[in-house]
């Protein structure tokens, strides 16, 4: 409907620029098209489409961060750690181990029950499949999408195969002080959400 409302908008528009004596329907052509497409482009924002920019993309070891907190598994602080990161603009993805649902509520939790809880489309949650290590779906996930990951583990035993977790910022450490959310972006240097960056 938002189309054929744009496309009218702008055949109105169109003709008034191009045949005499249609001057005054530039008053309602010109503003029809704009609002129009402003709508467009609104409804193509909550479906996480962006025609002007790409989205920063960022991935969440789930079952690394769900311990931050005390150490018992909390979902808590993946749901905080998400509302943080969305609000500084990332997109985050959340990967788990397949054991999850397990650590926190005695039985087997699948993308889709998690993706309602956390808040996320079920596309940006995964749950691996039993048996098969997490890290080596995060590390993939991160190069395909040249993304940084968000973690306290150093991934010391696949630094052969992914090289990148030694580059400096790859890797995002975070945790809790004082009741708070920190996240650690060591490219730019800058503490996030600490209460005290020379606590670091």
């Amino acid at each position: 409907m938002l189309f054929l409302i744009f496309f009218l908008s702008l055949l109105v528009f169109c003709a008034a620029l191009l045949v005499p004596g249609l001057d005054d329907l530039l008053l309602i052509g010109f503003p029809s098209v704009v609002a129009s497409l402003l709508l467009l482009l609104k409804r193509f924002s909550g479906y996480g489409v962006s025609l002007f920019s790409q989205k920063r993309w960022i991935i969440l070891d789930g079952s690394n961060i769900m311990h931050w907190k005390g150490g018992d598994p909390d979902l808590a602080t993946v749901q905080e750690t998400i509302e943080f990161l969305t609000a500084e603009g990332y997109a985050p993805c959340v990967v788990f181990d397949a054991n999850v649902g397990y650590k926190f509520c005695g039985r087997y939790q699948g993308e889709a029950e998690l993706a309602a809880m956390l808040s996320l489309p079920v596309a940006r949650v995964m749950v691996v499949p039993k048996a098969t290590p997490a890290d080596q779906v995060i590390l993939a996930a991160a190069r395909d999408q040249k993304a940084k990951i968000v973690t306290n583990d150093r991934f010391r035993d696949w630094i052969d195969q992914y090289p990148e977790v030694t580059v400096e910022g790859h890797l995002v450490r975070g945790g809790y002080r004082a009741g708070r959310l920190w996240l650690n972006f060591a490219l730019t240097n800058k503490v996030i959400g600490a209460p005290s960056a020379a606590n670091l």
